[in-house]
């Protein structure tokens, strides 16, 4: 059986980032007390940079995407003439 490639997701506002890097923890079966433990946070401060990701530093946002097993990318915008506005 081949593996699947993995999966991408474009983010467009701060809140999809909250939503997605949660949804990676929770299926990796990863609790917020060990992303907290990697990044020398607490697991409540963890809880609230879920629900407020705008809050993140960009280093948090690196050393969680490494505890979680993701990967960031950016790329150029498909249709770069896009008039949607940014949460950020």
């Amino acid at each position: 059986m081949t593996p699947s490639p993995p999966s991408s997701q474009s983010l467009v506002t701060a809140l999809q980032l909250g939503q997605l890097l949660k949804a990676a923890r929770k299926r990796r079966k990863i609790t917020q007390a060990q992303v907290a433990g990697r990044l020398g946070l607490s697991q409540n401060r963890v809880s609230h940079l879920e629900q407020h990701p705008d809050e993140l530093s960009f280093k948090q946002l690196l050393g969680w995407c490494a505890a979680i097993g993701l990967e960031l990318r950016l790329a150029e915008r498909e249709s770069p003439d896009s008039t949607d506005k940014a949460e950020w």
